[in-house]
Order: structure tokens, then sequence, then C-alpha cells
């Protein structure tokens, strides 16, 4: 199973994922979060920041188009992923220049077929996340059985609030309909000691135990 682990704050963070053979490192560049990237790093650092696996994903909350595809240039990011509430048409754009991963906050009464039907054939990739008051991840999951039996027909990350306790879970819905189309999973806060500084030791036992998961 792939993996992504997002709210980076450092280079060398993302060395040692791709140490771990993670597929995604993420970082957010909505100035309002904690994990805000250009607190930390410099463009510059991020472009020169590569490594034998890994891909730079740049997170965006209704962001202007020219400063994301400005972002993406200065930062050297592989994809993008729009978590705010961005429109067809915006995504549209975005997904002309770098592949887009459009980003759905969850409820777990939502009609999920219908929130994502206009997005269908523009952005690359959804991601489903719990819906919070806020932008930001909430920690928390939405209930997963919402997706198991939908036909989502497009690559999809799994998030919100997946912690070090979830691989037999994540095994359990590996095995559902949806899971054909199941691209990656996304973990951030449950793996932190503070907001952007991940427990390494942590992340890396629990991508050892997914990655046997088919």
């Amino acid at each position: 199973m792939r993996s992504k682990v997002c709210g980076l704050n450092s280079i060398s963070q993302l060395i040692r994922l791709d140490e771990m053979e993670v597929e995604f490192g993420g970082f957010i560049f909505y100035p309002k979060s904690p994990r805000y990237i250009l607190k930390h790093l410099q463009p510059a650092d991020l472009k020169n920041a590569k490594g034998q696996k890994i891909n730079k994903v740049g997170v965006f909350v209704n962001e202007t188009i020219e400063q994301v595809l400005k972002q993406v240039d200065d930062c050297g990011l592989y994809l993008v992923q729009l978590h705010g509430d961005e429109s067809p048409k915006y995504c549209e754009k975005i997904a002309d220049y770098v592949t887009v991963i459009k980003a759905f906050r969850i409820r777990n009464d939502d009609d999920v077929l219908w929130k994502i039907k206009d997005y269908q054939d523009i952005v690359d990739m959804f991601l489903f996340d719990t819906a919070g008051a806020s932008f930001g991840g909430t920690g928390e999951k939405f209930d997963w059985t919402i997706l198991k039996n939908l036909t989502i027909d497009k690559p999809f990350f799994l998030s919100g609030g997946i912690g070090p306790e979830d691989v037999a879970s994540l095994q359990a819905f590996s095995e559902s309909p949806v899971a054909k189309d199941l691209f990656s999973i996304d973990i951030n806060s449950k793996f932190e000691t503070s907001p952007g500084i991940k427990n390494m030791d942590m992340v890396e036992s629990f991508i050892h135990q997914i990655k046997r998961i088919k």
C-alpha cells in the first residue's frame, strides 16, 4: 500500500521518508496552518531537495492560480493538492500544468458521488478527508464504510486521523470493493510530537506494516 506523509517542515524528514520508500511527502502552503512550510524553508531549499522515490506534494487552500503555479516552479513540486473550495474550472487550469489531487472534506451523511461528480473528468486524483470547522485536518476519522461499496473510478487517497493503531482497519478497508481505486493513504497529526514534527520511528514502524497490505 502506498503512503503519503503530510505536514512536513524539514528536508531531513523528506529524506528519511524517502529512505523508508514513502511515495509522497506533503508540504502545506496555507499560511493559516501551523505547518505552513514557508515559515521553515525557502522555496529553493524545497526545489533542491530530491529523493530516489518520494514525490513532493504542495497542499494549497483557495490560493490564486498564479501563486500555485509559481510555487510549483519555485519549489519543484510534483503534485498539487487542492484542499479548499476550488471550483472545477479552477482545478482544470491547475491540472493543465501539474498533476492535481482534489481533496473533499467528508461528513458521515454525505453523498460522496454527488460531491465529486463535477471534478471526475478534470482532476487526476481525489483525497477524502474528515470535514471540520476549518480547512485543515481534524485528526479525526470519518466513517469509511460510506465509501466501501462506491465506484469512484478515480485513484484516491484516504485521509483523516489515520494513526498507528489503524493497520487492521486499513487491511479490512483494502478488501472492500472501493479499494480497487485506493491509490494511497495519507497520514499526518497522529504521528507528530508537535505540528510539523513527525515521530519518525513511529512512522517507520507503521509504513513497514502497511507495505504488507496489497
